[in-house]
């Protein structure tokens, strides 16, 4: 893969809007979006076809659904070793395999461990690709770009989320329930569409890391940094989760409002997000990356602030202007958060791209997922305040702890290119 000129030196639209250089990158980046709509459809699809299509009780598919998921919380490190092993571009083709697989044996599910079976599959399947997505973004670009790649996938990731659940949702309203079948199999079709598009890539490893004029860091310092990394990332892991979890039900249950709030919410965070990333990214943003994280993190808090507002009797009817002005700054929080925290997952260290280390830093993401739902919706029980004060006490706690990372500007490796594989 020839080295295609970084973003700084670009000119026109594509860089003034923080595009990175996209040339020789089409598989790539269909690959990215094509996973993406079959996570999209994954989202409104899985509980409703269990219960309305296949007639099994809710509370029965919600609990096969969750023990499915977390039995898959090992696939992370098992994908950890493989990618050392193969590479991360085998491992993200075999992912939308086990994905693909996994829905299509929804079609033959119909009893509750039959729905705990497909899930740990399909999860496996989730767990498996972003433990490898991040370390192949640095084997089909150049170090000088990574951060805008990140960012640039996120924007990606969010318009294929967004297609997907809308292609989804139309087919409903238009079908009704009956195309939930032909929805799953045309699913499982996207996943085998984006391995197609993952098989077919060139990829470029990056170079052993030469250690920086400053000497060696030792072992620990090293293991300590990525441990305070998976750390500070845990707020915004269950940040992302409350997006899909908490929300709906505070809108709803909390503050009253319909439930067409949640899709309010959701579309407005999607249009931000995939509008805006790489335009942040590459203009607003600190440069240093740790320095992004603990920006994000104090944006991040003061949006959770903005959530709590209409939850107090004096200020109930700021309901919807308080959501609107919260879901916005969660936006640009997570503009600055993502692409800075992936960056630092595969650059604090050396090794950082390593099979054992993206399997730990994708754990984190794991099991918060699992644990969310159970978290959240205590804590909202036991007060509409107390989940987003929570969050916002850890954000700031993540803020304070970030400084702790800018020693990775002073020790990055610099990594030189080897020949395409």
């Amino acid at each position: 893969m020839s080295a295609l000129p970084e973003t700084g030196r670009r000119t026109g639209v594509a860089a003034r809007l923080g595009v990175p250089a996209l040339r020789g990158r089409g598989r790539f980046i269909t690959g990215n979006l094509v996973d993406s709509v079959g996570n999209g459809m994954l989202l409104p699809l899985g509980l409703l076809y269990f219960t309305d299509v296949r007639g099994l009780p809710v509370a029965q598919v919600g609990m096969a659904m969750t023990a499915g998921q977390a039995a898959a919380l090992p696939v992370t490190f098992l994908a950890g070793r493989l990618m050392d092993r193969v590479g991360p571009r085998a491992v993200v083709v075999a992912a939308n395999v086990v994905a693909a697989v996994g829905f299509t044996l929804f079609l033959f599910a119909d009893r509750p461990w039959h729905v705990a079976a497909v899930h740990l599959v399909v999860q496996a399947g989730i767990n498996m690709y972003f433990t490898a997505q991040r370390t192949l973004i640095t084997h089909v670009t150049e170090p000088g770009e990574r951060r805008a790649w990140f960012a640039f996938t996120g924007s990606l990731r969010n318009v294929g989320l967004a297609a997907g659940a809308a292609t989804a949702a139309g087919s409903l309203a238009v079908f009704g329930k009956g195309a939930l079948s032909w929805l799953i199999a045309v699913d499982a079709a996207t996943y085998l569409l984006a391995a197609l598009c993952f098989a077919t890539l060139r990829t470029t490893p990056p170079g052993p890391g030469q250690m920086p004029p400053g000497g060696p860091v030792g072992r620990t310092d090293h293991t300590r940094r990525y441990l305070l990394l998976i750390a500070v990332n845990l707020p915004y892991v269950l940040a992302q989760a409350a997006l899909s979890v908490l929300v709906a039900l505070y809108a709803t249950r909390a503050l009253g409002l319909p439930a067409s709030a949640a899709s309010v919410i959701f579309v407005v965070n999607t249009v931000i997000v995939s509008g805006c990333s790489t335009v942040v990214t590459a203009h607003l943003a600190p440069k240093a990356p740790a320095r992004a994280v603990a920006a994000g993190y104090l944006v991040m808090a003061v949006g959770m602030a903005a959530f709590m507002l209409p939850a107090l009797p004096s200020l109930a009817f700021t309901a919807w202007v308080a959501l609107l002005t919260a879901i916005t700054l969660f936006s640009v929080a997570e503009i600055l958060l993502g692409p800075a925290l992936s960056e630092l997952s595969v650059s604090l260290t050396p090794g950082a791209a390593g099979g054992f280390t993206q399997g730990l830093y994708q754990f984190s993401w794991a099991i918060g997922m699992v644990a969310a739902p159970a978290l959240f919706t205590r804590l909202l029980e036991a007060g509409p305040l107390l989940p987003w004060g929570a969050e916002a006490v850890a954000c700031l706690l993540a803020m304070a702890a970030a400084p702790a990372l800018t020693a990775s500007d002073r020790h990055r490796p610099r990594h030189r290119r080897r020949k395409p594989r």
